[in-house]
């Protein structure tokens, strides 16, 4: 079973890209003891080497991100409100009203704009843009919000964590989950040596995994993420892309990257051979840090494995427990044949 005490942590933690501190200090927490070699570069990157069984002919690379989207403090006004931006790709509408933490302190605030019954008759129904938008931190001017917090200051969503009747609700799912599957993996015994790597600012870029592969240069890479789950009402079949409930979610194609066909027919073929739910995206759409890895020096032949997780890159995101237990058992499988390859 998956630990999902350490998922907790690791998901309630803040980690915004550029600022992932709080949550690569849980994960070197939990590393340190199981692996062989442990590095964190100067990107902030963690890169672990845990000596398997077996040496491998060719060097296989697990790899997940460990930030998540926010925002930033762009300026604080005279009023003691405060400008963001947002970091990574977040709607309009996931930001409007949202509970949010300023800063290294977590200072309470909420994401604000006029009330509804002083709106223009155009503007109602309407999301408003971010742009129009501030955080009310309940300072009276601009010298009292800046006691508290700076410009530049990281801001993350204020999310519960749920874990009922095997659906788990929290912020940072992506890419939270990914990280605790590698620490999973760690926790066990290896067929084969194996890196792993825990990349940083993949919300604003691909960019610590651009990094991660060159040090690595691995010649196979499993990526694990969270992927998006349209299966909600109003959303046409083809356009579901996943479904949560239905297993591990296992890419062909996405916008960044064509993945290995050999892997994508071997992930879908050990699904059926040992009995763990396995699924596809039905639409070309998203993108992940497979999309660096795979183009890294020689190249990397890639495979992504993805938990499906309704409500991405918002304040809370939904997952079944069901699939991050099959996404888990599929890359513990899938990494072994890959090293006999």
């Amino acid at each position: 079973m998956i630990d999902m005490d350490l998922f907790q942590k690791l998901c309630t933690a803040g980690g915004i890209s550029g600022d992932e501190g709080e949550v690569r200090d849980i994960i070197l927490e939990n590393i340190y003891p199981l692996a062989d070699e442990v590095k964190v570069d100067n990107m902030g990157n963690v890169i672990a080497f845990k000596k398997g069984d077996k040496r491998p002919d060719k060097k296989l690379m697990i790899s997940a991100h460990m930030d998540e989207v926010g925002f930033i403090v762009t300026d604080v006004l005279s009023n003691g409100l405060l400008k963001f931006s947002c970091v990574g790709g977040i709607n309009d509408s996931a930001a409007f009203a949202k509970q949010v933490f300023v800063g290294k302190d977590k200072l309470p605030g909420v994401v604000c704009c006029k009330p509804v019954h002083v709106l223009k008759a155009d503007e109602k129904g309407k999301n408003p843009s971010v742009d129009s938008l501030t955080i009310d931190i309940g300072a009276e001017s601009k010298e009292e919000a800046l006691r508290y917090v700076s410009y530049g200051d990281s801001v993350i969503f204020d999310s519960i964590y749920e874990n009922k009747d095997g659906r788990i609700i929290s912020k940072a799912i992506d890419d939270r989950f990914g990280c605790l599957v590698m620490i999973e993996m760690l926790r066990s015994r290896l067929m084969y040596d194996m890196y792993f790597a825990f990349c940083v600012q993949e919300e604003v870029g691909l960019r610590g995994s651009t990094a991660a592969a060159f040090t690595v240069s691995p010649d196979s890479a499993i990526v694990i993420e969270a992927t998006t789950a349209a299966d909600l009402p109003g959303c046409d079949d083809e356009k579901r892309i996943c479904s949560v409930g239905n297993g591990a979610v296992v890419s062909f194609m996405d916008r960044a990257t064509i993945y290995d066909k050999e892997y994508y027919d071997l992930a879908m073929k050990l699904g059926k051979e040992k009995g763990i739910p396995v699924q596809t995206k039905t639409m070309i759409a998203g993108g992940n840090d497979a999309g660096a890895i795979h183009r890294s020096r020689g190249g990397v032949r890639t495979i992504a494995i993805s938990v499906p997780c309704r409500y991405l890159h918002a304040n809370a995101s939904l997952i079944s427990v069901r699939d991050a237990q099959a996404v888990y058992d599929l890359t513990e499988a899938l990494a072994g044949r890959i090293c006999e390859f």
